[in-house]
């Protein structure tokens, strides 16, 4: 595949809003302060200098393709989950395919035991921050203790001099059930509607992306609880059993979505109005034989080093600046 860019600001007014699962972008040093011990050269993985930079490659790769076929340039806001530090973002906007894009970094640490955290990562020539900060989701776990789960990433920025509020978030897992986790999901709503509200109250037309891997399919209750009746979710189409963003024992998901408010839908001079949801699952991210063929190419399967993207497909949506 080409990755020979050519880039022409007033070729296109279309800009693409990406959300990607890196799935474990750990770096290979230790952290006493978290879980990291899988993720080492000494480990059971075997996790090293080499597949963390082949690691970075691929990655950089798979961003700068993201709705380029369309708008003719990577995308603009990249939301990323599953990332060990700030560090590992730079090695990645640094990395051959994004280097030249000029990427900035929104990270905080989170309170994850496993040091996992969002974060992210904006074109600065388009995007410019004004404010972030982390929200944190608070909830127990099944023994009435308390889950340390992914902070809310709360970015607000001016994207082509339209200001928005951007929420990123990581819900916490299904791993013992997704029936017995759910309502931590629902917890996790339930925080992101308290933004929403925070951000209306002060200006009820405020434009308004909550993007994440939500570990909960578009029909959830947890995703219905967050949407209700002021949100659209363009992802809600985009399921079946053929497609999603990630598969598990051959059911596909689409726990990863971008959502966002109804005023996306209004036409309007200077500002940005939705055209497609899409999921990006070309070819090169994908197995391509054998009995997992076409769901994604993944660096590791169980212990297993596969020397792939992510166990995820990124998702976008594609935004029209009217100009």
């Amino acid at each position: 595949m080409s990755n020979t860019f050519y880039f022409n600001k007033k070729h296109t007014s279309h800009y693409t809003v990406a959300f990607y699962n890196l799935e474990n972008l750990f770096d290979t040093i230790n952290d006493p302060r978290t879980l990291d011990n899988a993720f080492l050269p000494d480990s059971e993985k075997k996790w090293n200098r080499k597949r963390y930079e082949k690691k970075i490659f691929k990655l950089g790769t798979a961003i700068s393709n993201i709705g380029f076929s369309k708008t003719r340039k990577a995308p603009v806001l990249i939301g990323v989950a599953e990332v060990e530090n700030k560090a590992v973002l730079k090695d990645l906007i640094n990395s051959k395919h994004l280097k030249q894009k000029e990427y900035g970094i929104v990270h905080y640490d989170s309170p994850d035991e496993r040091g996992i955290d969002v974060g992210l990562l904006y074109q600065k020539q388009y995007f410019q921050v004004k404010d972030s900060k982390t929200v944190t989701v608070l909830v127990d776990n099944e023994e009435g203790e308390r889950d340390y789960t992914r902070d809310i990433l709360w970015v607000t920025g001016v994207l082509n001099q339209e200001e928005m509020h951007i929420l990123i978030n990581h819900w916490p897992s299904r791993r013992n059930g997704a029936e017995s986790t759910a309502y931590k999901r629902i917890v996790a709503a339930e925080k992101n509607r308290e933004i929403i509200n925070e951000i209306t109250n002060k200006n009820p037309d405020a434009k308004i992306i909550i993007m994440g891997d939500f570990n909960d399919d578009p029909s959830s209750e947890s995703i219905k609880n967050l949407v209700q009746d002021d949100l659209f979710n363009p992802m809600e189409r985009l399921l079946t059993r053929y497609r999603g963003s990630t598969s598990y024992r051959s059911q596909w998901n689409l726990f990863d979505q971008i959502i966002f408010s109804y005023n996306f839908h209004q036409y309007e001079k200077g500002k940005h109005s939705f055209s497609n949801a899409a999921i990006f699952d070309d070819a090169f991210l994908k197995i391509y034989k054998g009995r997992y063929k076409g769901t994604p190419f993944r660096t590791y399967a169980g212990g297993k080093y596969k020397g792939g993207y992510s166990d995820h497909f990124p998702v976008y949506i594609r935004l029209r600046h009217n100009i």
